[in-house]
């Protein structure tokens, strides 16, 4: 499959998981994850990179000159993203823009000397914000569920890579989309090969979750910990809706695209756990109480954030068919997974989390 591989953004919860499963499958290659820490908790991952045979490399992927110091590469995975969907509202977009999208382009660029495959890790967040606030729904006990009609790349499964690109959808989905188009025009006009992955929620062991980003950890965490939470937007009852996928089922699904990735250039593909891995903040909170035994004071703000959608759960029809993939993890075990990593790691992580 390999030989040299790369994980740009490898110290973090995503990039970290990825590096040390391909170590694990391919003893013999060569894994090297690259990172600039800025991530408070990252910093934990670099025993685990070390003890599973992940050489480390810290640069920052803003800056081009920090890649000159790799040689042969023929796999490049990047994981790499500011990826708050608040950054830069209300505030400075410069890391945001800087790191997503001139990022990507230093990261195509070496791609391009080296003759090396990419796998990009995009996001939900390139549709827009609009479309998603219009979707049909319908309040029932314990979650939105959708209503009808079902707008253009909208399925009783839920949102298929058909969805509207039209509008704003954040600095970071836009910093984001604009990557994918960037990819798409090294496909074209240098034949690299690539697959765009649009993920949902990724999660499992070692997320450092916070409140934009990595909500399900966060949750976990905070009830481990016994700590107050707020349901935030959309009335403050908790009924929004998202599907998360378990970080090993993204893993699975890579170790499939890597061999197929000829094939399958070019192509953009939703990826979540769908409805069977579908949860309202709601129904989280439950799950979290009967996982860990403990209830925490739960305040409801009714005000809805810039950028908060009530409604996202991923139709994986198109990469489900194209390589056979289907997640295996549902919520209970990752709640549950999440919380042993926690009570595991209790002191470490009680100031981070």
């Amino acid at each position: 499959m390999f030989r040299n591989a790369l994980v740009v953004g490898g110290a973090g919860f995503v990039g970290s998981n990825l590096a040390i499963t391909l170590k694990q499958n391919v003893p013999a290659g060569n894994v090297q994850a690259f990172d600039n820490l800025h991530r408070r908790g990252s910093e934990l991952t670099l025993k685990r990179l070390r003890e599973a045979g992940v050489a480390f490399v810290h640069g920052d992927i803003r800056i081009s000159e920090d890649f000159a110091c790799f040689g042969d590469l023929d796999l490049i995975i990047d994981c790499s993203a500011e990826p708050s969907v608040l950054a830069g509202i209300g505030g400075d977009p410069s890391y945001v823009i800087q790191t997503n999208l001139f990022g990507t382009f230093h990261i195509l660029e070496l791609a391009r000397r080296k003759n090396a495959r990419l796998v990009f890790l995009s996001t939900s967040r390139v549709y827009p914000v609009r479309h998603l606030l219009n979707i049909p729904l319908q309040q029932t006990v314990g979650r939105f569920v959708l209503g009808s009609p079902l707008p253009r790349g909208l399925t009783p499964e839920g949102i298929t890579e058909e969805f509207p690109l039209d509008g704003p959808r954040t600095l970071y989905g836009a910093s984001k989309l604009a990557s994918e188009l960037l990819i798409q025009e090294y496909i074209e006009t240098y034949g690299l090969k690539a697959v765009i992955n649009r993920c949902g929620i990724i999660t499992g062991p070692w997320q450092m979750g916070k409140v934009d980003q990595g909500v399900v950890a966060l949750w976990v965490a905070h009830h481990v910990f016994k700590r107050p939470l707020k349901t935030i937007g959309f009335g403050g009852q908790g009924l929004q809706v998202r599907d998360a996928i378990h970080v090993d089922d993204l893993a699975d699904l890579l170790g499939i695209q890597l061999s197929n990735i000829d094939k399958a250039s070019g192509t953009c593909f939703n990826v979540g756990g769908g409805h069977a891995v579908s949860f309202s903040l709601a129904e989280l909170t439950a799950l979290c109480e009967e996982v860990t035994g403990n209830r925490v004071p739960m305040e409801s703000v009714a005000e809805t954030r810039p950028g908060d959608v009530p409604y996202y759960v991923t139709d994986a029809s198109l990469v489900s068919r194209t390589f056979g993939w289907k997640p295996k993890r549902d919520m209970r075990a990752i709640v549950a997974e999440i919380a042993s990593w926690i009570e595991s790691h209790r002191d470490e992580l009680k100031d981070i989390l």
